[in-house]
C-alpha cells in the first residue's frame, strides 16, 4: 500500500485557503516546512508565527479513493497550485509503513553528565549501574537531544541535590524535574501552561517511579497551591524562552530561598545580556555557558544564586 503526497511552495498568507482546497479534495494529513532558513521560534500564547515562505505537504489515501489515477492526482495538484499561486509544485509516493512506531527509530539513549543517561522507554540501558532516565519522547517538549535540556540537565547532575525541594518551570515533558528526583532531590513542584505537558510529566513520573514525590500544576493551580504552602524552595529550574524568563525573574526571587540555586536556558546568543539584566538585581549569576559544537553554539545557559536579602 501507498500513499500520494502533493508538496507545493507558497507565502504564508495562502496557507490558510492552501489547507481548505487540501482537505476539501480529501487529504488526511498537512504538514508545513521552512521553504528558506527563516529561524521561528517556539510561539508565546496566542500566537501563531508561520515562515514567510512555506512548504506544504499534503497527504491523500489514493488507495482508498478510486478518483485518483496519476493523471487525475496531477491535474488536481496543478490546479491547486494555481488557486494558491505557487512557486512550485511536485507529486512523490510515500510506501505504506507502521508510521506509529517509525519515529521512534529516530531516538537512541542520551549520555548527559556525570552519570546520568535518558533512555527512550522502548530501549535498553547501555549501563544498568548509571541514572537511568526513563523517558516517553514523543508527549512533550524535552526529550535530551535539544541542546537547552542537555545544558540544564548536565547542570544539574554537577549539583548537590540530596534532600533539595526543586521547583521546574516550563516542565515540558518533566524530564527536568525526574531528573533532580533521581538525583537525589527529596521532591519536585514541575510547572507548565500546557494541560499536555502536565500528562506527560505524570506519565513520565510514573515510568521512573516518582510519583510520589512530584507534583505538577498549571499556572494557576500553582498561584493557589502557593498560598496554602509559601515555603521557599531550595532550586529552580526554567527552561523556557528569553521573554518569559525576563518578566519572571522578579517572581523567581520569590520562590527561591536565600542562597538558592537557579539555572536558565532557553536562550539564544542576542538575548543573554537582556536576561542577565533583568535577574541581576535579585540573583548572582555566573558566566553564560554555552555549548562548543557549532550546531549548539547559539544556545545558553545562566545559573547562579539567589542574594540575600
Amino acid at each position: 500500500m501507498s500513499w500520494q503526497q502533493l508538496h507545493l511552495q507558497c507565502p504564508k498568507d495562502k496557507v490558510d485557503f492552501a489547507e481548505a482546497l487540501f482537505y476539501e479534495e480529501g487529504a488526511v494529513s498537512i504538514i508545513l516546512e521552512d521553504a528558506g532558513d527563516e529561524p521561528l521560534f517556539e510561539p508565546m500564547p496566542g500566537e501563531e508565527p508561520l515562515w514567510q515562505d512555506v512548504v506544504m505537504t499534503a497527504i491523500f489515501d489514493t488507495n482508498s479513493d478510486d478518483r485518483f489515477d496519476g493523471t487525475d492526482f496531477e491535474g488536481m495538484a496543478s490546479t491547486i497550485a494555481a488557486q494558491v499561486g505557487a512557486t512550485r509544485f511536485w507529486t512523490t509516493r510515500l510506501d505504506d509503513k507502521d508510521w506509529s512506531r517509525e519515529w521512534m527509530k529516530h531516538y537512541q539513549p542520551v549520555k548527559c553528565a556525570g552519570n546520568l543517561w535518558i533512555i527512550p522507554e522502548w530501549l535498553d540501558a547501555p549501563d544498568p549501574d548509571a541514572i537511568n532516565l526513563i523517558l516517553d519522547p514523543g508527549l512533550a517538549f524535552g526529550t535530551g537531544y535539544h541542546a537547552t535540556t542537555r545544558l540544564c540537565l548536565d547542570w544539574l547532575s554537577a549539583q548537590d541535590l540530596t534532600d533539595k525541594v526543586v521547583i521546574d518551570y516550563g516542565c515540558g515533558s518533566g524530564v527536568l524535574g525526574v531528573a533532580a528526583l533521581l538525583l537525589g532531590a527529596k521532591s519536585v513542584l514541575a510547572v507548565d501552561i500546557d494541560p499536555q505537558a502536565v500528562l506527560a510529566t505524570k506519565q513520565n513520573a510514573a515510568l521512573n517511579g516518582v510519583t510520589d514525590r512530584l507534583q505538577v500544576f498549571l499556572p494557576e493551580e500553582f498561584v493557589e497551591y502557593r498560598k496554602q504552602h509559601g515555603e521557599p524552595v531550595d532550586t529552580i529550574t526554567a527552561n523556557i524562552l528569553a521573554k518569559p524568563l525576563i518578566s519572571f525573574a522578579p517572581y523567581f526571587s520569590t520562590l527561591l530561598k536565600d542562597g538558592g540555586s537557579i539555572v536558565l536556558a532557553g536562550l539564544i546568543t542576542n538575548q543573554t545580556q537582556e536576561v542577565i539584566d533583568a535577574y541581576t538585581p535579585f540573583f548572582t549569576l555566573d558566566a553564560a555557558f554555552n555549548y562548543d559544537k557549532p550546531e549548539d553554539s547559539h544556545w545558553h545557559r545562566l545559573s547562579g544564586t539567589k542574594k540575600v536579602a
